[in-house]
């Protein structure tokens, strides 16, 4: 962050004159906003369909039980222990099957199976300070499970919620290798970061790297606090219903 101010080419000591110009270079690079473009569609829609179905998820092990539970729960943390490339190579064998390969959905398909078990970990978390008799006396108060889902459930999960949707936006943001893999001519911030170093040294890189720290570390901070929100455990379910 510090050489982004920089006005020598090279990252050395002692520093040259500050300077904006690498800031300047990148804002006017029409190459860098299409990525940034891709980057926060890709980011936005991943958190939104991975934060949803870690939500069910979570839900699923919160409220049944079922044979096989441990298989489906193992199951559905299984992506973040698969190597990165060994993913990358079947999802793009995957998506050059039926004929997707290189279109940003590609790329938000493959960001939300590796983000899924992210949210599902956080939103499982705050279920497990609930508790289950809270729904049962909904029920009894005469809501339908959807009404005591959302008035009951949903308000007391939300912080883990937004937690993590800014996570999975943060992971999204920052991942590489299934990105580079599977965008094809949509490059996201990571991939074309790559493609300049590819080149020479260049110090724009410098500007684009704080950029993308100071996004990074925003999200995960926010979904720190909001994961670290403690509300009161008593939710006032006659009023909801």
């Amino acid at each position: 962050m510090i050489f982004s101010f920089n006005s020598d080419r090279f990252p050395t000591i002692p520093l040259g004159s500050f300077t904006w110009k690498w800031y300047e270079t990148i804002f006017n690079d029409p190459d860098v906003w299409d990525a940034a473009r891709t980057s926060i569609i890709v980011a936005v829609c991943t958190a939104v369909l991975a934060t949803f179905i870690g939500f069910c998820t979570a839900y699923t092990d919160f409220r049944y039980r079922f044979h096989f539970k441990n298989a489906y729960l193992a199951l559905a943390l299984l992506p973040p222990t698969i190597p990165l490339i060994i993913m990358a190579l079947a999802m793009l064998a995957w998506f050059s099957r039926i004929g997707v390969s290189g279109q940003i959905g590609s790329i938000i398909i493959a960001h939300t199976v590796l983000c899924s078990p992210f949210a599902m970990a956080v939103i499982r978390l705050r279920l497990q300070q609930m508790d289950s008799s809270l729904e049962a006396a909904a029920w009894n108060l005469g809501a339908s499970e959807w009404r005591a889902m959302r008035h009951v459930v949903v308000p007391f999960v939300m912080p883990a919620i937004i937690s993590a949707l800014c996570l999975t936006m943060a992971v999204s943001f920052d991942e590489f290798a299934v990105a580079w893999f599977v965008s094809g001519l949509n490059k996201t911030i990571p991939v074309i970061i790559l493609e300049i170093l590819q080149g020479n040294i260049d110090p724009q890189i410098n500007a684009i790297g704080s950029i993308v720290f100071i996004t990074s570390m925003t999200l995960v901070i926010i979904a720190q606090l909001f994961f670290m929100t403690r509300q009161k455990s008593r939710v006032q379910v006659s009023n909801n219903v």
